[in-house]
Order: C-alpha cells, then structure tokens, then sequence
C-alpha cells in the first residue's frame, strides 16, 4: 500500500498546473451515452476515478479512447443493449451514479447499483430518484440496484422538479435530470438546483451536443428536450478544489507560488477566506491574453470554437503568497457559492498555525471530521462540538505517522505534514489518488521533500 513521506519545513516557490475538473470530467463521460456519436474530452485528468468510469463506460458498450500526450478522451456508445452498471465498479466511485439519466433517456432503462465513494457521511440519492420519477420514469430499488425505466409512452415527458434536500441542493442529482431531460419531450424546469461551476460546465457539453439549456449556475434551470443529441468537443474547467489545495499549500509553507490555469471566477467564497487570513492571491495575466471577457448572465456564457468559456477568469495565472502571521478566522461550508466542504480539511490544516481561535462549521457533511484525529496526533489543537470544530493555533505542527481516511482529509494531511517539524508518513495515500493527479511530483517541483514509497499493510 502506498504512503507518502514528508520531511516537513521547507518553502514551497515556483510554478504549478491546475488539471481539469475530476467532479466536472466524471458526469461529461456519462453524457456520451446520450449520443451515438464520438464525445472528445479535453484536460481530463489522469485519476483513478476517471479509470474506474471509464472502465464503466466499456461495459456498457462504448468504446473508449484515451490520449496521454493531450489528456484526452474520447467516448464512443456503439452498443445500446447494455444498462446495467455493476455494484463491482459503482462501489467505488459515487460519481458512477451519473450514468442513470443518461441510460434511462436513450437507452429506455438503466440499472445502476447503490454508489459507494469516500467515508464522510450519508449521501442518500432519493433526490435522483425524485427528479427521474418527477419526468414520468418507473424507479425502484430491487436488491442494491436502482432500476429506473422509460413510461409506457417510450419516452420522459418535461416537468418542473424540485431537487433541494435537508442539506441544500444536490450536484450529481442536477446533473442527472438535467441530461435525462435534454431528450425529454418538453420544457423541463429544476427547481432549487445546484449552481456549481461543475453543473455548468456539464450545460455547456450538453450544450455543445445540440440541448437547449438555460440558467445551469443559478437555482432555476430550464431544458427544452430534443429528439435526438450528436457528437461533441469540450475543454474540461479547472478544479477549483485542487487550485485552492495549492494555495493553502503555499500558505501554510510561508512558500511564494505561482499557479496556472486557475479558476478565479469559482472560488469567491475560498479566496475571501484565504485572504482574510492574510494570504495574497494576485493575478499575473489572463490566460488568453485577450484582458477581461465582458460580463454575461450566468449560465449564457459565449462559447469559442473550440466549445470552451470564453472567460479568463476561469483559466487565469495567480500568483500566491502569505504573511508570516496568519489571522484566524469562521468558516461554513455550504453549497457553491459558498465555502465547499471539499476544502474544509485543507483550510483547517492551515488554520492550526493561525495566531488566535478559528471556528470551521461544516453543513454540508456535519461528520466530515475524521482527519481531526490525525491532526491531533501532528501537535494541532482541536476540539470537536457536533458540526463545529474549534481551532486554536499552534506554534507549529510536528511530524507523525497519519493515516488518509478520505480523499480531501488526504490532502489535509499532507498539508500539514509540509509544514511540520520532522517527517510525516501519510499512510492509504490511494485516496489522493482519486482526486489529484501524481500529486507527490507537483509538489517536488515546487521544492517540497515528499516521496511515494510502498509501505507494508499491517495484519
């Protein structure tokens, strides 16, 4: 089993590539099975979830063609017969759950196990379930498969869905209306849907292969169906929580880094935080040279011919650093665009060397908390109360054997193993693995001591 090794302490300086989006690639290689026709992603990263989906995508008989040297990947659905996605493969990655609208609205039905996924709470999918049912499909559970089917008309039917739940609208479950309805017959309207950059993004495929979507990035969005969607190019946007891992990385290393391909425009929320702490984040130049794009209403944004956001602020080049002193501060997490809960563990890394009493409240996953045992094992001082978690700065962090419990705490872990006196080994490091590509070399090119070794797993 895999493990990191970190000798903490050393500044990180130089420059960094943001890769696209894991949350925003994984639902786009579902929506090839709207089509017949080829789908070719762009900057799609090399991640172990994007392995699993596409061994998915094979099994239900597409063809399925990468290449390294563009990190692209092209997905073509040749066989219509298969809809069965298997509990072997969906166990161990939640976004395998994306295939069901786009099986249940052209191939007439779809079997999808119950998702697995990382260990950090419920995240029950009857929202899925609700929005597929609010467009006239059959759905019922039947032995850990949810088995969803077209009406006896043969084909879903517009309506309004409303898909906010107790902890605030769902991103996989938009996704799934929202591409089950682009071949719905009618108008479609998605109530409390979710506004993350990543349901935008996958608009704009849809987009791109002929749907008629409007609103995605706001809580209401209308699909008018179409009969039949065809082949498509799309860059992939940035991911947004592998940008702000980075910052936090040069902060809590005191380092000074320069980051490519950020996505400025979708973290708001994270660069507010950051900066009231006392980290400067400053643009270098927009990405495409051309300035500033003019401001559009979300979810209408002009595309260029390549079927990309003509907008900088989407791949802009920052340039990041921090003060010596850092300031404590409040942190929520909610839905975007508000604070992610997939930055929660990353921010307290960073938050343990702030000078005062920080307080992180997590209202997304209130149990996502299970690298505050590990930090605790590395000199932080924390105490968790339900929810909230009070952090109360410390003079410095040391060295420890940790172990990954999720793929976020993972990265929180090897925060703060870079800014720790002494060595670090963060063990079960395959959780990394699934949302940031070959991280150990990013960080070597930015100066920090980290190897990969395989480490022994104990009986």
């Amino acid at each position: 089993m895999d493990a990191f090794v970190i000798n903490g302490g050393k500044r990180l300086r130089g420059t960094v590539r943001v890769h696209g989006a894991k949350n925003a690639a994984l639902p786009q290689l579902a929506a090839a099975l709207l089509t017949d026709q080829p789908v070719k992603l762009s900057d799609v990263p090399d991640l172990e979830d994007i392995r699993n989906m596409t061994k998915l995508l094979d099994e239900l008989g597409c063809e399925v063609e990468h290449d390294p040297a563009a990190s692209s990947v092209t997905v073509h659905s040749t066989d219509d017969s298969k809809c069965k996605a298997r509990y072997d493969i969906v166990r161990k990655m939640r976004a395998s759950v994306c295939v069901l609208g786009p099986l249940l609205a052209r191939r007439g039905k779809a079997q999808v196990s119950m998702p697995g996924g990382c260990n950090i709470g419920d995240r029950p999918v009857d929202l899925h379930m609700r929005g597929l049912r609010a467009l006239g499909a059959k759905v019922h559970l039947d032995s850990g498969y949810i088995v969803a089917e077209l009406p006896e008309s043969g084909r879903l039917t517009g309506a309004r869905v409303f898909l906010g739940g107790p902890f605030g609208s769902t991103v996989l479950g938009t996704i799934n209306v929202m591409s089950a309805a682009a071949l719905a017959k009618g108008r479609t309207i998605i109530e409390s849907a979710a506004c993350e950059p990543e349901v935008e993004d996958m608009a704009n495929l849809l987009s791109a292969m002929g749907a008629n979507v409007t609103g995605a990035g706001t809580p209401r969005v209308i699909i008018e169906g179409v009969d039949q969607l065809h082949g498509a190019k799309h860059k992939v946007i940035p991911d947004r929580i592998e940008a702000g891992t980075y910052v936090a990385a040069a902060a809590i290393t005191n380092g000074q880094i320069t980051i490519e391909n950020f996505p400025t425009d979708a973290l708001t929320a994270v660069l507010d935080r950051f900066e009231y702490t006392g980290v400067e984040i400053e643009p270098v130049k927009p990405a495409s040279g051309a300035g500033p794009s003019p401001t559009r209403k979300r979810g209408t944004r002009k595309k260029n011919n390549q079927g990309t956001l003509d907008d900088d602020r989407m791949r802009q080049t920052v340039r990041v650093a921090s003060t010596r002193r850092l300031e404590p501060t409040q942190i929520f997490t909610q839905p975007h665009p508000g604070f992610p809960t997939d930055l929660q563990a990353q921010i307290m890394a960073l938050l343990c060397l702030a000078d005062g009493n920080s307080m992180i409240t997590e209202k997304i996953f209130p149990d996502r908390f299970l690298h505050v045992a590990e930090l605790l094992r590395m000199g932080a001082n924390l105490v968790r109360n339900g929810p909230t978690v009070l952090v109360s700065g410390v003079r410095e962090l040391i060295g420890a054997q940790v172990m990954a419990s999720d793929l976020r705490a993972s990265a929180g872990l090897i925060l703060a193993g870079l800014a720790a006196r002494g060595t670090t080994t963060v063990s079960r490091i395959y959780h990394v693995d699934r949302g940031y590509e070959k991280m150990e070399l990013s960080l070597q090119k930015l100066g920090a001591d980290v190897e990969r070794v395989n480490q022994p797993e104990k009986q």
